[in-house]
């Protein structure tokens, strides 16, 4: 048993290192080498179908296989291969997909049935996150960051032997983009880095065009086969159902105090730019911040991340001179993406990769975020409910929160009887030296490592306190939790956005 620079007890981890600080851990390596590729004039890349794709592709027992998220709860490509593989008699895949949802659900019978045995995900919900916890799989997922997982490519920590691509529109040589046909969920920015270094990619679509197809995000010289099929998605599942703006009282008042915090620390000034979560509360705040940026007439510099109906608005409203694009939320934002040069699609590695010559995380002012759970020590998890179920993952959290010059954790302190604000979270997701202030109902906490913040937030008029004294509140009125009932098996690993591993999620007994 090894213990990390949290203190967490990490009873089996590989050949991976223990976390050990946000910075601490330095690369000295050069990147994996992708595949050459070649082709022939008049070769012909267009099959009809997942299974003739997936024979194409020489898919065998054992294999990698990579998917992207862009779809969200209207996604059908990853359901679709994996029973294609099924029917073939395919056994012990790994699934690479950058996210699972609820619609994912059928992986849960192909993991039962050995098809499947492997998962690596930024983010994992619905039935798929409880077979986990409930060690169903035959080895440990892993759980990265959205950065972390380009590294993980890019360093040969993570190699895809096939990448099946949802391609909302196409050409016959695999030109593909998002923004355009049935299915568009606009930026492609999270298939990117598995294009390029995939042994083979297969772009999968329900909209093939004339070649040459406008506006390419992956283009035909990473592209192997295109498959052709009826339908790859709903785009209606595009807008999940946590992206949603709260209108509750308490989560308006919560997000207008992080306006208020960001002004407090001196952070509203002309250039600033910003990311929020997919919370209610968080995308709330930025409602906030774009009223007093009109007051005060300031612009800021650009607005990152999953971007969603409000950015596009204080792009065009010009509070941003550019959106750096790497997921959309809503059909306003895959129309300003697809119409609005200001609005830039931006590949995930360029986004949070932590080993490159920097990412644009590392650019930001401010990043609000929420939280399932955060302790007295800061440190936040968004990975697993308070009873030990994978319910989500890092995805972009503890990569912005590293970037950013201010980050922020929104949330209430109690959710449905239970703390949120505890003595020790669950799992870890971000550690709390990546975090400057939570703002809940009960008060607003800097982090005791941050000095003078306190004194600013004072002097402002917000009710600063101390994150322990917050918890005491907390547990006063709640009481404090239960200890999980919990074996000793390991049934995913938790990575830190560099590959040190940050945590593990125990089986739930």
């Amino acid at each position: 048993m090894r213990t990390n620079s949290l203190g967490r007890q990490i009873p089996y981890a590989g050949e991976r290192p223990l976390y050990n600080g946000e910075f601490a851990l330095v690369p000295d390596a050069r990147k994996a080498a992708p595949r050459i590729r070649s082709a022939v004039p008049g070769q012909h890349k267009v099959v009809h179908g997942i299974e003739e794709a997936v024979k194409a592709a020489g898919v065998r027992s054992g294999m990698t296989l990579s998917f992207h998220h862009h779809l969200r709860e209207g996604d059908l490509v990853l359901n679709q291969v994996v029973d294609a593989c099924a029917r073939l008699g395919i056994t012990d895949l790994t699934i690479a997909a950058t996210s699972i949802f609820g619609v994912h659900a059928p992986l849960c019978e192909h993991i039962r049935q050995g098809v499947v045995t492997g998962i690596e995900a930024n983010y994992i919900t619905g039935p798929v996150g409880d077979a986990i916890s409930g060690a169903l799989l035959a080895r440990p997922a892993v759980l990265r960051t959205h950065g972390g997982r380009v590294r993980a490519i890019e360093a040969g920590d993570l190699h895809i032997d096939v990448a099946f691509m949802a391609a909302p529109s196409a050409d016959a040589a695999g030109n593909m983009n998002g923004i355009h046909g049935p299915s568009a969920c606009g930026s492609l920015g999270y298939a990117v880095a598995d294009a390029n270094y995939a042994d083979c990619v297969v772009a999968v679509t329900d909209n093939l065009v004339p070649y040459p197809l406008c506006a390419v995000t992956i283009p035909q010289s990473l592209v192997d086969i295109v498959a052709v099929v009826d339908k790859i998605g709903d785009p209606q599942g595009i807008v999940a159902g946590s992206i949603r703006v709260t209108r509750h009282p308490m989560g308006l008042l919560l997000a207008q105090n992080v306006a208020r915090v960001v002004e407090a620390l001196d952070m509203l000034k002309p250039g600033l730019s910003l990311q929020t979560g997919a919370g209610g509360a968080s995308l709330a705040s930025a409602s906030f911040l774009a009223r007093r940026m009109k007051q005060e007439n300031i612009q800021g510099s650009f607005g990152l991340g999953g971007i969603s109906s409000f950015f596009v608005s204080m792009l065009e409203e010009g509070l941003f001179t550019t959106l750096f694009d790497t997921q959309d939320f809503d059909a306003e934002a895959i129309r300003s993406l697809g119409q609005n040069p200001l609005h830039q699609e931006t590949d995930c590695g360029t986004y949070a990769n932590p080993h490159n010559s920097g990412a644009i995380v590392n650019y930001l002012d401010v990043v609000v975020l929420g939280a399932t759970e955060i302790d007295t020590a800061m440190n936040v998890n968004v990975t697993t409910a308070s009873d030990g179920r994978i319910i989500g993952g890092s995805g972009g959290h503890s990569d912005a929160a590293a970037g950013a010059k201010l980050t922020i954790v929104v949330t209430t302190s109690t959710r449905a009887r239970l703390p949120v604000v505890r003595p020790e979270v669950t799992t870890v997701s971000t550690p709390g030296e990546s975090i400057d202030v939570v703002v809940t109902e009960r008060g607003i906490a800097p982090n005791p490592r941050r000095p003078g913040l306190m004194h600013k937030l004072e002097a402002a008029g917000l009710p600063a306190k101390h994150i322990e004294q917050i918890c005491r509140e907390v547990l006063d009125a709640c009481g404090r939790p239960e200890s999980l009932r919990k074996t000793d098996k390991v049934v995913a690993l938790n990575e830190y956005r560099d590959g040190s591993v940050i945590d593990v999620v125990r089986q739930v007994n």
